[in-house]
């Protein structure tokens, strides 16, 4: 069921997001070379904490870490360590908060230093396949409309879509329905109505879609080490369109 959320539950999650995006600003600029991710962690739960917020991933299905931090072929819920950051990698950074029972969840891929061409271009149509997404989250459109633009153009760009992870809803709860693929056709799913909340986030592979899971559980890789990308937003659907609710105003 897919539950629709009215202004003031909106303004909510509005306020839940804006921490997750300031944090998120702020982690970007930490970023450089010889930065951990663990440090990167710490300072997420700190800020968190200070703005009475709590982190959303700590401890949610036994995930251990404020942050999944995944660097170049993790593709998502990579843990985050002590191994300090090198120039040419990026760094992809998944995060969330909880506060006065409502979620934010937004996503970014950031570069650490000088980056390959390759790295420049998937980073850039990854987000570009998010921002062409949310665009299609309007009233009366369908769910797979969101899927399909992503699709598309992260194909056209020679890039694969990640199948096994999805985008959600969002709400009181951090992942709520519905499932959101980054892949699908035209005009299939349910009609968009305002007051839906949704998380939408391509993961997107140099090479193949596929993926594996490593030892721990929980980090995602790529199966032919190619490198891999990671934007998402938190978005409300309105009667004029999509508000994204994690924006990082400045940035």
């Amino acid at each position: 069921m897919v539950i629709l959320k009215s202004p003031q539950e909106v303004d909510k999650l509005r306020h839940a997001n804006q921490i997750v995006a300031r944090i998120l600003k702020r982690l970007k600029k930490e970023v450089k070379p010889g930065v951990t991710t663990l440090d990167l962690d710490g300072l997420a739960e700190k800020m968190t904490l200070d703005a009475d917020a709590k982190p959303a991933f700590k401890g949610y299905r036994g995930f251990p870490f404020a942050l999944c931090a995944s660097v170049n072929d993790q593709v998502v819920h990579g843990f985050p360590n002590k191994k300090p950051l090198k120039t040419g990698d990026i760094l992809s950074i998944d995060f969330g908060v909880l506060v006065d029972g409502y979620y934010g969840d937004s996503a970014v891929t950031i570069a650490v230093g000088e980056i390959s061409d390759v790295a420049k271009r998937l980073m850039r149509v990854t987000e570009e396949a998010l921002y062409l997404g949310i665009a299609k989250a309007v009233p009366d459109g369908r769910l797979s409309d969101i899927s399909h633009a992503i699709q598309t153009h992260v194909e056209k760009a020679g890039f694969s879509v990640v199948r096994k992870f999805v985008g959600h809803g969002i709400g009181s709860s951090l992942h709520e329905e519905p499932q959101i693929p980054n892949f699908g056709q035209l005009g299939m799913g349910i009609r968009l109505k305002p007051g839906m909340t949704f998380a939408i986030e391509p993961m997107v592979n140099e090479k193949s879609h596929d993926v594996r899971i490593l030892d721990d559980g929980w980090t995602a890789v790529t199966v032919d080490s190619g490198l891999s990308a990671h934007f998402e937003h938190s978005i409300a659907v309105t009667h004029n369109g999509p508000v994204i609710l994690s924006a990082q105003d400045g940035s």
